[in-house]
């Protein structure tokens, strides 16, 4: 307790004073590092972003943006970050901070640190570089010439500024000089886990160096509030006040952070961060390569885990309608062992699962081959960094002309997320035309049990539903083989 530190700007500081609820961001600002500020606290605006040393696999570190408001203090034990103020100087800006600058891209300033943070860790990224001609047409507007690809900053929001000024300096930025001492850190290894243990004011904080220590606590302390990513408990803790006796860490556990291809399924481990999941996939699972860049934002996504998402159960996470559809199955562990189900038995009521209190989310599971016919449909008010009014994942299978199977996953449309049974029903064994997906989709209206929110009423959420299959049909024509044109 009285060793936890963490490097900040290059610094050893102490973590000194902080109780176990403490965010990285209100530490930050104790310690007079005030560039990081408070837009949100919910990791929706980005004012709060700040560079964490992450590892990129192969012995060297990725600087990786990730919302202050959000980490725990405590979580950044023997950790190193690097904050807006630790990026350059009034008398040696860097070139991020230059480029914003000379192109105008600040009023007020509030959003600026984020903004500045989240496009240094895109300044910095290994392989970024000016697009190929394949990536022209629908990304041109995504992808500088400088190979800045723009949705690095779509975690960050400005109100006064306007977007163009600070594309123009994103899309303005070289490469790293030589010498530059953020750059050449890149060549070596990140922080590697610490166990951490915080005490104070009757709540503790507690990093397990292993799997079977987390489940010890767990089975003597199943009121453990488990955390890996905490873009969930976070806003709990920022906007409800809601605090626990015992944070339970479990984000660098490498028995959670594995996956795997085999001959059967694809293992992805629980507290592996999404982010880190898209790239370990390179498209591998075309359903979560479609679904992985309307998730959040890339602030959310370098922490948010699989294991967070199902485990907060929510019915309107994004997750859970694209697993369902991949008839993906949940590798639940505790002290007696293993034991596995299948996603769509796992809900069992608004925000309740199977999960035991003493069980953690080990992996997912998806089995193999997957369908050859799949679509992630989302429907918010934001086409990205927005909560679904809808979520719909699709998966399926046309041989000569006829469905063979189907599975389709949905989220907002009832008190858990769940399969379209009826619907999958009356499309296995019909032909994919026209007709038949017409009637799917009178069937797919009627599935689930839509309420009326701020989001959406009852009556859009099952248009929405039709809708999304009838797009999925015209969108996603097939070869009379039945694979994807």
């Amino acid at each position: 307790m009285d060793h936890i530190a963490v490097t900040v700007n290059g610094r050893n500081l102490p973590l000194r004073g902080i109780a176990a609820h403490t965010t990285a961001l209100d530490w930050l600002r104790d310690t007079g590092l005030t560039g990081s500020k408070e837009g949100c606290a919910e990791g929706e605006c980005g004012a709060c972003a700040m560079l964490l040393a992450t590892s990129d696999g192969h012995g060297g570190t990725v600087w990786t943006a990730v919302n202050a408001c959000l980490v725990p203090a405590a979580a950044l034990d023997g950790q190193e970050i690097v904050t807006a103020e630790g990026l350059g100087t009034p008398e040696a800006l860097h070139p991020v901070q230059e480029r914003l600058a000379e192109g105008g891209g600040s009023q007020c300033g509030y959003c600026t640190p984020g903004f500045a943070c989240s496009m240094a860790a895109e300044f910095y990224r290994a392989g970024r570089v000016a697009p190929a001609p394949a990536e022209s047409g629908d990304r041109a507007h995504e992808i500088a010439p400088n190979g800045f690809e723009l949705h690095a900053l779509s975690g960050n929001l400005c109100r006064c500024t306007g977007y163009r000024p600070i594309r123009d300096a994103a899309y303005a930025l070289g490469a790293p000089e030589p010498g530059d001492p953020l750059a050449e850190r890149r060549g070596r290894p990140a922080p590697g886990p610490v166990a951490t243990r915080l005490e104070a004011g009757g709540e503790r904080f507690l990093r397990p160096p292993s799997v079977d220590e987390a489940l010890r606590v767990l089975a003597a302390e199943p009121d453990a509030v488990v955390v890996a990513g905490c873009t969930d408990w976070g806003v709990d803790v920022n906007l409800r006040g809601r605090r626990a006796p015992l944070t339970l860490a479990v984000e660098h556990l490498a028995e959670l952070r594995a996956l795997s291809f085999g001959d059967a399924a694809v293992e992805i481990g629980a507290a592996l961060p999404l982010a880190e999941i898209e790239r370990r996939l390179d498209g591998r699972v075309p359903l979560l390569g479609e679904l992985f860049p309307q998730f959040a934002s890339p602030l959310i996504r370098n922490r948010a885990t699989i294991g967070g998402n199902l485990g907060t159960a929510s019915p309107i996470g994004d997750l859970a309608p694209a697993l369902l559809a991949l008839e993906a199955r949940v590798v639940l562990v505790s002290a007696d062992g293993e034991r596995e189900v299948d996603l769509s038995e796992y809900f069992t009521g608004y925000r309740q699962t199977l999960r035991r209190p003493d069980e953690l989310i080990r992996a997912v599971r998806i089995p193999l081959p997957l369908a050859q016919q799949t679509a992630f449909h989302k429907i918010a008010k934001r086409r990205f960094d927005d909560i679904s009014s809808v979520a719909v994942g699709f998966a399926l299978d046309v041989d000569d002309g006829v469905v063979a199977s189907a599975r389709i996953g949905l989220g907002g449309v009832a008190a858990t997320p769940l399969r379209a049974r009826a619907t999958e029903a009356l499309l296995v064994g019909r032909s994919w035309n026209v007709e038949t997906v017409r009637d799917a989709a009178s069937v797919l209206e009627a599935e689930g049990t839509p309420m009326s929110d701020h989001r959406a009423s009852a009556e859009y959420r099952s248009r929405m539903l039709g809708t999304a299959l009838l797009k999925l049909y015209r969108t996603r024509p097939l070869t009379a083989e039945g694979v994807p044109a």
